[in-house]
């Protein structure tokens, strides 16, 4: 007992008198911690920085408030913006015809191109007060989704004008005179932006941009001016065949200091006609057989003004910080709303082909086998769904969440792959056969410019996710970043003393709790909600505490070496971005009133996101490189086993059952996919012959009854069973003539295209170029 005391003493000496703290543990935990920081370039801190915390911090504190995730507004369209998706957005849709558009002409037409500009389709985020439509981010989305299961191309164009590039910029940084003279032209279509930051030799690393542009004076309407001459080499630029107005980033110097005295001055971003001398449009592209424009541009020696800068000469030198924090928000809705595009289209078309297409007597949806792939796409549409709604949500709140949209990036796009792999597989012959029947191919074929635009997702996952989240998001760590960094080393001591003991205090309750949660499943945590998803919420605080175990001692444990360990950081990122996964889905079940019909996607969705987790902490701690702590966390954090598993097969066929019938369920989940009103159109065909067949069932089984009867052959063509059913009195001549109708759409929603010698090679590049 007395030694007891005695160390309880020494302790409360030891942290409870700031003079001897101060000198005996947070000086040299100071010291250490400066040297074990990793190192951060420029552009690497100004990411760090740029961007808001927001449910990701919760997540990585280790104690989510449940209460905020519901708190959060439910995003919904204005009536404005739904009389847009009613009427301009429709009309749209009727002009396009994806096969034409990509395997023919290489182009949108130029009626589209005309009626997009005209009815404000490049002007949903700039504001009223320009002309623009001022749309929120979850109708910008909601459009994209709606269009992109129509025509990617279309969608693509659309899109990049309302994403990252001049518009963008102009409205957050650039002078009254540059929002003046360039939103209004932006917003009605007469001039067409994009916007120039990869080259050569520079992708993911855009810092490292070899582009430049040197401070000097110039010629510019016949008077000398203080400018900038520019030289760039720019590619995979999308709309740059078409723009007239080229977004620019390149370094800037000034070696003569004519703008004070810094000679680098660092990334800028400027607004440049396309007809300025010197300004070179390059050739097109063409990636991965989509039509959307997208090609080269390059300059050498051209001078501009000053003032063409975005912002004007005081905004030399922060273009990086202008990129990131709107590149942030754009990547929460362009490429989300792609992706979920896909699910809604694959969901749809894959349920209804499954139902229309028969092999051995049956519809092969009823295989087993089947019903697995057919059950992956209508859980991960459900999850696409919650995401974007929820990522594009958080924009609306004028937030710029860079890890959210970063996790919304990298696993929506590769949900997108996963779900069109599957439909794929179901399809099968009637997926690899391009032609204007084939409803997946063009989208199959855009994934992979998803995957790697925007951040390249090998880039995203390995050091955005965790890289920004670890600093971004922790409670601590960013403060303590800026406390080791301040240049009076008495004051920055003196914070991060303050910082050093909550953190401590912080691990130490994670460390105990994690353990108590571990022995007990989680069991005893709070949910917001009774019912049958109350049990992850339980389970998803129990990981928020253990992801924040396990990230303090892994920056604790390897310092700055985290950084260059990606394999390993990604893993924790995997589980900071499956928590945000499934807060998704749970908050856009109750969102959309706890409908019970919804309850298998979300249990598919929710078991999956915490199987996904398993796995990750799994993979982590057979990789950590001290063994002896990497066994004591996985003890503390699941004492008794990782538990979780993929959802069950019962779960996956009630999916299918939800995706395999007419219902209101379909509808809802797949409310965005475009179904053509035109006999010919690929989709409205496949649901119209679903439909036809499944409102059938009552005269096919009459049939099937008189094949079990011995009244009719059974392995013979569902024409001949009519004809014979009809001249046995089993269906009278109204049945067999609508059972005829039926087979005859259903046998035409099946087929696939072909084409006459010669038709393919007359629609070849090379020979219709030449032409």
């Amino acid at each position: 007992m007395v030694y007891l005391l005695i160390i309880v003493a020494i302790l409360v000496v030891l942290f409870g008198v700031t003079s001897i703290r101060r000198s005996l543990i947070t000086k040299p935990v100071f010291g250490i911690f400066k040297k074990i920081l990793p190192p951060l370039s420029d552009t690497e801190r100004e990411a760090m920085e740029a961007g808001d915390v927001w449910w990701d911090g919760e997540l990585f504190k280790g104690k989510p408030d449940w209460q905020k995730l519901h708190a959060i507004p439910k995003a919904e369209l204005s009536a404005d913006e739904q009389a847009f998706m009613d009427n301009q957005v429709e009309t749209l849709l009727t002009m396009l015809d994806d096969y034409k558009i990509v395997q023919e002409d290489r182009d949108l037409p130029k009626a589209v191109w005309d009626y997009i500009k005209r009815e404000g389709f490049f002007a949903m985020i700039i504001p009223k007060a320009y002309g623009g439509r001022e749309f929120s981010a979850i109708a910008n989305s909601t459009i994209v989704s709606r269009i992109a299961t129509r025509s990617l191309t279309a969608a693509v164009t659309i899109m990049v004008p309302n994403s990252l590039g001049p518009g963008e910029l102009l409205m957050h940084y650039g002078t009254q005179e540059q929002k003046d003279r360039w939103l209004p032209t932006l917003a009605n279509g007469t001039d067409v932006p994009c916007f120039a930051l990869t080259g050569p030799e520079a992708g993911s690393d855009a810092g490292g941009i070899p582009d430049t542009g040197v401070v000097c004076k110039g010629q510019f309407e016949g008077k000398e001016v203080l400018g900038i001459r520019l030289n760039w080499d720019k590619r995979y630029i999308t709309l740059a065949p078409v723009a007239t107005v080229l977004g620019l980033a390149f370094k800037l110097y000034d070696p003569e200091k004519l703008l004070g005295d810094k000679e680098e001055l660092g990334i800028t971003c400027a607004l440049i006609p396309t007809s300025h001398p010197g300004v070179q449009i390059g050739d097109r592209h063409f990636p991965m057989n989509m039509a959307f424009m997208n090609g080269t541009t390059y300059g050498k020696d051209v001078f501009i003004p000053l003032d063409w800068i975005i912002g004007g000469p005081s905004y030399a030198g922060r273009g990086w910080r202008m990129l990131v924090e709107c590149l942030s928000a754009g990547r929460g809705i362009s490429l989300p709303a792609l992706a979920t595009a896909t699910g809604h289209l694959a969901a749809r078309m894959t349920g209804a082909y499954g139902y229309v297409r028969q092999q051995f007597g049956m519809s092969i949806g009823k295989f087993e086998g089947v019903q697995e792939g057919l059950a992956r796409i209508g859980g991960l549409t459900y999850t696409l769904e919650a995401m974007r709604v929820m990522t594009a949500g958080a924009i609306d709140l004028k937030l710029s969440p860079s890890v959210v949209t970063a996790i919304a990036k990298y696993h929506m796009t590769e949900m997108s792959r996963t779900l069109l792999n599957d439909a794929f597989d179901i399809h099968a012959g009637k997926a690899i056969q391009c032609g204007p029947m084939n409803y997946l191919a063009h989208g199959y074929m855009g994934v992979p410019i998803s995957i790697t635009v925007e951040g390249a997702n090998i880039l995203t996952r390995n050091l955005m996710i965790f890289g920004q989240g670890a600093t971004r998001c922790h409670p601590y760590v960013l403060a303590e970043l800026e406390a080791a960094a301040n240049p009076n080393a008495e004051e920055g001591l003196a914070q991060f003393d303050k910082l050093l003991m909550a953190h401590i205090g912080f691990a130490v309750g994670n460390t105990f709790s994690a353990l108590w949660q571990g022995l007990t499943a989680g069991a005893f945590n709070s949910a917001p909600v009774s019912g049958e998803t109350a049990r992850y919420y339980k389970q998803l605080s129990r990981m928020s505490r253990a992801l924040a175990l396990s990230a303090d001692i892994s920056m604790l444990m390897l310092g700055g070496d985290l950084k260059r360990k990606e394999m390993l950081s990604a893993r924790l990122g995997d589980v900071l971005s499956q928590l945000y996964i499934a807060s998704c889905v749970l908050k856009f079940f109750e969102d959309n009133g706890r409908q019970q019909a919804d309850l298998p996607f979300v249990h598919y969705s929710v078991q999956r996101s915490l199987f996904e987790i398993g796995k990750a902490f799994d993979g982590f701690f057979a990789n950590f490189p001290n063994r002896v702590v990497a066994r004591t966390i996985r003890t503390l954090v699941f004492p008794f086993g990782i538990g979780y598993k993929m959802p069950s097969d019962a779960v996956a066929q009630q999916i299918c059952e939800a995706l395999s019938k007419p219902n209101t369920l379909r509808d809802r989940l797949t409310h965005l996919c475009y179904m053509g009103k035109d006999e010919d159109d690929a989709t409205g065909l496949m649901e119209n012959a679903f439909v036809a067949m499944y409102n059938a069932q009552p005269l096919l089984k009459k049939i099937a009854q008189a094949q079990k009867a011995g009244q009719l052959p059974r392995k013979q063509p569902l024409l001949d069973s009519i004809n014979q059913a009809l001249a046995a009195s089993i269906l009278t001549e109204q049945e067999a003539d609508s059972l005829r109708k039926m087979n005859q759409l259903r046998f035409k929603a099946i087929s696939v295209d072909s084409f006459k010698p010669g038709v393919l090679e007359g629609m070849s590049v090379g020979k219709r170029d030449a032409a």
